[in-house]
């Protein structure tokens, strides 16, 4: 049993450090999150059924430490993070004109269909910083949303809100997103 383990250990520790690397941008965090992910192998070995690649299987452990990671970070945020998603609010707010219309301010970026974006580095790297910027809660509600196999109902029952809530944090982090990659992403 533990050499299978071992055996998956050498195959894709370096891929799974990658992603969770690329996903909390911090060398520690990755490292205990790889670790917690073969943890969990181990712990879930005797469970796991071969229905899936091993790789698979462990790439969706990973992706649960991830979202718990930031689960954790959002639980714990303070007063700060309030005042920085009212802001944010603000920020998001000032998209629209008085009739509620969109506002073009010639910097935006044109968002074609043929470009694959997350096969860009620059844009990978823009995208993380902007996701890094928004309030905890709404890094938590937009890293559920696109990295977690979970419903909505799930993640609205983990984040402790309300679903016309959590599509409120989902639209204006996503707004957020959109005015920070304008401003940060240079092709």
């Amino acid at each position: 049993m533990n050499e299978k383990i071992e055996d998956w250990f050498n195959l894709y520790a370096d891929e799974l450090y990658g992603w969770a690397y690329h996903k909390t941008a911090s060398k520690e965090t990755a490292e205990d999150l790889v670790q917690d992910t073969f943890l969990s192998a181990v712990k879930g070995l005797r469970n796991f059924k071969g229905n899936s690649k091993p790789k698979t299987w462990l790439f969706a452990i990973l992706n649960n430490k991830i979202i718990d990671h930031y689960r954790k970070k959002a639980k714990s945020a303070n007063v700060d993070s309030k005042a920085a998603e009212i802001r944010s609010i603000k920020q998001t707010d000032s998209f629209f004109d008085s009739h509620r219309n969109w506002i073009l301010t010639g910097n935006e970026v044109a968002w074609e269909e043929e470009v694959h974006l997350l096969d860009d580095h620059e844009f990978n790297k823009t995208l993380d910083h902007c996701v890094d910027k928004l309030p905890e809660n709404w890094k938590l509600a937009v890293v559920s949303k696109y990295l977690s196999d979970k419903t909505t109902d799930q993640i609205c029952q983990e984040m402790g809100v309300t679903l016309s809530n959590y599509w409120q944090i989902v639209h204006r982090a996503k707004l957020s997103l959109k005015k920070c990659i304008d401003h940060n992403w240079i092709r």
